[in-house]
């Protein structure tokens, strides 16, 4: 199977640490995906196969690459230096220019990619993310750090489950909350600490215009975690633009609703 999708988990050396990616696909077009702040929990590694599968319909057309953030994050990492860093990792790669697709705090990091580094990105999609702070996307995030500092992984869960998915798949998936909060806690949440206070500091807003690679920007109306008017924020600022707001979905709606890949795949053939 990993043979089937040409599927790689790598790790690349920047600067005095590393940088967890996986790979896949086999096309002439990069993609790069940009993981939102799960990745304070749990890098990509591992995940080319179960990535792969989810997003097969990009394996023939795409070399897919998907990139967690460093391993070692300094106090004080901003969405800028993981960009900066975003830039370098596909530098070390060879990857002259690539689609960015970001989701969520990966949207966030796209923004400063694409205004610092526009060489390097030909088409941009951002979903699900916003380009400064907001009182949801506050409100969401401060919750998540006051259930990490309180070492209560299965309110972390429960409350990511409640604000990111939509209401009938946290009524059919709730109960699974105390198990797998009991498999999933990290041994530190050093890292998310981090990563969350980043999306708290996060501002591109003042920069949008500068964006010159055609953007898709798509977002949904019933996001709890950090708003659907971020996403039309968002799109008022960039010139080359296309929106679209899922009516019926909230911030997982790349995994919910059942036309994503397909809507992805159209805007960046």
């Amino acid at each position: 199977m990993m043979k089937l999708f040409h599927a790689k988990n790598g790790t690349l050396k920047l600067g005095d640490t590393t940088m967890d990616y996986i790979r896949f696909g086999s096309g002439k077009q990069t993609l790069a995906m940009l993981p939102g702040l799960g990745d304070g929990l749990r890098t990509v590694k591992g995940t080319a196969l179960p990535m792969a599968l989810m997003y097969r319909l990009f394996a023939g057309g795409f070399t897919v690459y998907a990139f967690s953030r460093k391993n070692q994050l300094p106090a004080g990492y901003t969405t800028l230096d993981m960009a900066r860093d975003q830039a370098e990792a596909m530098d070390i790669l060879g990857i002259e220019k690539a689609d960015v697709f970001g989701v969520s705090m990966g949207g966030m990091i796209a923004q400063h990619l694409a205004i610092n580094y526009p060489e390097k990105v030909h088409k941009l999609v951002l979903t699900v993310t916003c380009a400064r702070p907001n009182p949801i996307l506050t409100e969401s995030v401060k919750e998540w750090i006051s259930c990490a500092k309180r070492g209560d992984h299965s309110a972390f869960m429960e409350s990511n489950l409640r604000r990111i998915y939509s209401e009938r798949y946290y009524r059919n998936n709730r109960w699974m909350i105390p198990i797998v909060g009991r498999l999933t806690k990290p041994e530190s949440y050093d890292r998310f600490f981090i990563q969350a206070d980043a999306c708290l500091t996060h501002d591109a807003y003042s920069r949008l215009q500068e964006i010159q690679s055609p953007t898709f920007v798509i977002g949904g109306e019933k996001d709890m975690a950090l708003g659907g008017e971020a996403s039309k924020e968002i799109a008022e600022k960039i010139p080359n633009v296309e929106l679209k707001m899922y009516p019926q979905w909230g911030h997982g709606l790349y995994e919910e609703a059942e036309d994503f890949n397909q809507t992805l795949l159209q805007f960046l053939m």
